[in-house]
């Protein structure tokens, strides 16, 4: 029996996402976390779209995902942002269970039960990311570990149950060892009110700051050598996050386009007489946008669809990622750039949602990996290693 096919519209519909849109200027203004979107997705089963049906969940694959969350963004950046530190969890949940390793079983039942799992792996100054880190973790005599340190772009900072981190041993007999794990709110949790940015207001990435905060035994899910490493943790987190993130950017292009086409239809210049989608100038630039959008959405389909599948790229995975991710919030600002011009100067006011789109997406060079890692990790791909 053939599956049904698979309905973006079904499960984020056209109204829920006009209303996403209208709170998003809200939420962008005075600087807070979109509580009632949270609860739309959380209704409509969207923290679980990850997580396999026999544990609750939609079934869904990564390449569905990215076109929920290209669409989710082009209503409410910060939202699809925010609800992507869930994702990219429940996501790696998935990657290791199709590979066989089960241990975060507990993140999809819980994801589907109603927790929201929250990212915790950026720290001031950590260039390594993945690969290194600042905070403290320490084991305990029943098997858990106390985390001590400080995360920042905690996403879903008011909101979350669980926060999935990493820090370093340094203490056990096979020391140093970085250790994954999920730690829940305590009195040993603190969230800074700090999150007052140029964009992405909505996602409340407070920093939080972890007092000797205890990950139980059965929610310490890896130890890892410090360093690069194969270990399936790492790929997954890599693969997801990466995939997910240029799913959002991508997401603010398609709609700074169709923002920009709506423009052009709807203008008619004093000099002419004709509508701006007449003027060759407005057409050109429109073109520019629409050809690069239309590169995007079909590297994003291949790639999660490859991950989905279990395709094997061997040591080109790493540059791939790490290459759409920067093509795609390249791109958008571009376009979001484009679409500026197009509309013209009452887009540069804070109410135009063009304006908080050409916010929003600068948000886009911050995350991992940024231009200059990006960079690094292509020409390793095809150069080799640097000499040492």
């Amino acid at each position: 029996m053939t599956a049904p096919a698979f309905d973006p519209a079904a499960r984020l519909p056209d109204a829920m996402l006009e209303r996403f849109r209208e709170r998003a200027a809200v939420h962008d203004r005075d600087n807070t976390f979109p509580i009632d979107d949270l609860a739309d997705l959380h209704d409509a089963g969207y923290l679980s779209i990850l997580v396999p049906e026999d544990r609750g969940g939609a079934g869904l694959g990564l390449a569905e995902a990215s076109v929920l969350q290209q669409r989710l963004a082009g209503a409410a950046p910060a939202t699809a942002l925010a609800i992507n530190m869930h994702l990219v969890w429940t996501g790696v949940a998935k990657v290791l269970r199709d590979r066989g390793i089960d241990d975060l079983a507990f993140v999809q039942t819980g994801a589907a039960a109603g927790e929201v799992f929250a990212f915790g792996i950026s720290e001031t100054g950590n260039d390594l990311v993945l690969f290194g880190s600042d905070t403290q973790a320490a084991p305990q005599a029943d098997g858990s570990y106390a985390f001590t340190g400080t995360k920042i772009f905690t996403s879903l900072a008011p909101v979350w149950t669980q926060l999935g981190l990493h820090g370093l041993d340094t203490t056990s007999p096979d020391a140093p060892q970085f250790v994954y794990a999920f730690v829940p709110r305590s009195d040993a949790v603190v969230t800074r009110d700090d999150w007052d940015t140029v964009g992405m207001r909505g996602t409340q990435s407070r920093t939080t700051e972890l007092h000797g905060a205890v990950a139980p035994a059965a929610r310490v899910v890896r130890r890892v050598a410090p360093g690069p490493n194969p270990d399936p943790i790492v790929f997954g987190i890599f693969s997801v996050f990466e995939i997910l993130l240029a799913s959002v950017y991508t997401g603010i292009a398609r709609r700074a386009l169709d923002l920009a086409v709506d423009t052009a239809h709807g203008r008619r210049s004093k000099k002419t007489g004709l509508a701006y989608s007449q003027d060759p100038d407005i057409r050109r630039r429109i073109a520019d946008m629409a050809l690069a959008y239309d590169a995007l959405p079909p590297q994003l389909a291949a790639l999660a669809r490859d991950v989905d599948e279990r395709a094997d790229h061997g040591a080109r995975w790493f540059s791939l990622l790490s290459g759409l991710k920067h093509r795609a919030v390249v791109a958008a600002k571009e376009i979001v750039d484009d679409g500026m011009l197009v509309a013209g100067g009452s887009s540069y006011f804070s109410r135009s949602e063009l304006g908080r789109l050409y916010r929003d997406v600068l948000a886009g060079q911050f995350h991992p990996s940024d231009p200059e890692s990006a960079r690094s990790t292509v020409a390793a791909a095809w150069l080799g290693p640097l000499d040492t």
